[in-house]
């Protein structure tokens, strides 16, 4: 999986807190940061690319870290962070509540709302393991989740400690994925923390039940591997976890059925290099190929039927007095 990586080991002492600062709020959100311990910083960093899903393992010395409303009009990614603390303390300000965070709690917070933070609250240092997922993909009602914004969770029973140990092995042993595990293993953490949040706000409604927000990852998931021909809507269901019929039901709303969908998107992105100047000298079948569609004469049928003429005369006419690209 993609898994960038700091340490303080490897830098001058001059550069550890500025590189440290960088990349956290890279890897976040925009933050004011500082700490006494500025001058020798001596913190780690690792952040896991797990599609639209990041999970961020750090642990550093105490410091302060502040989101603004001036950052947050500035830049909202709108992401929601569930953090795990591993070891030491921590404290919040957010959603107007005031929070303490000792080893074994979880919290929830959102980047559209000013957080003040002070890490390592005891004198010592802090691990965390956070997950950052855009709000509109947890599959629950929209703005449901925020009722449990700063508010402590127990890491030590029940779901809690069942995400807890979850993040704990996944960020112990992130060597030991792929990048093909990186979309699966994100999907998960993901269902995880959508059933923690889900039982303490009552909710006992499958992801299903609310198909906005789950529609939203599959297209999510589709865009992302619309080069790949063999996708199905079976491959679909099943890194979703689940079953066909639901995957079926929940694209009803769109007027489409998931394999029409799915010509469509790589039509569409077809249709966009096709009039695109710079890949003007592409061939016709390498565009295609590179949109899932390993047969020419495949690709020339559906996109006729779709546009109303062959790839080649649509190329053309959108780019007069350009030679047709061989096909």
């Amino acid at each position: 999986m993609i898994e960038a990586v700091f340490r303080w080991e490897t830098l001058s002492e001059a550069d550890r807190f500025e590189c440290w600062r960088e990349m956290a709020c890279e890897s976040h959100a925009p933050n004011e940061v500082d700490s006494d311990q500025a001058d020798d910083f001596r913190a780690t960093l690792r952040v896991l690319g797990l599609g639209p899903v990041r999970v961020s393992v750090l642990d550093c010395p105490p410091l302060r870290s502040h989101r603004t409303p001036r950052l947050i009009r500035q830049s909202d990614p709108e992401l929601y962070n569930l953090t795990f603390t591993q070891r030491g303390s921590a404290g919040a300000v957010h959603a107007d509540r005031e929070v303490r965070l000792g080893a074994g709690d979880l919290m929830l917070s959102t980047t559209s709302l000013p957080l003040h933070s002070r890490m390592a609250t005891d004198h010592d240092t802090v691990a965390m393991v956070e997950v950052l997922f855009p709000q509109a993909l947890l599959p629950l009602p929209r703005g449901a989740a925020d009722r449990l914004l700063a508010l402590p969770v127990s890491g030590r029973n029940g779901m809690g400690v069942l995400l807890a140990q979850f993040l704990t092995r996944l960020a112990n042993e992130s060597a030991a994925y792929g990048q093909a595990d990186a979309e699966r293993l994100g999907v998960v953490t993901l269902d995880l923390a959508a059933a923690l949040l889900a039982h303490h706000l009552g909710d006992e409604t499958p992801p299903e039940a609310h198909p906005d927000a789950l529609v939203t990852r599959i297209q999510s998931f589709v865009r992302r591997n619309l080069s790949d021909p063999e996708l199905t809507p079976r491959q679909i269901a099943d890194a979703h976890h689940i079953s066909l019929r639901t995957l079926h039901r929940v694209f009803q709303r769109q007027d489409a059925t998931v394999t029409a969908w799915i010509r469509r998107q790589r039509l569409d992105g077809a249709r966009r290099d096709l009039t695109n100047p710079t890949l003007a000298a592409r061939p016709i079948h390498v565009i295609a190929a590179a949109w899932g569609f390993t047969r020419a004469a495949d690709f020339t049928h559906v996109f006729r039927a779709m546009y109303g003429m062959p790839p080649s005369e649509y190329r053309h006419m959108a780019m007069p007095g350009r030679d047709d690209a061989r096909s």
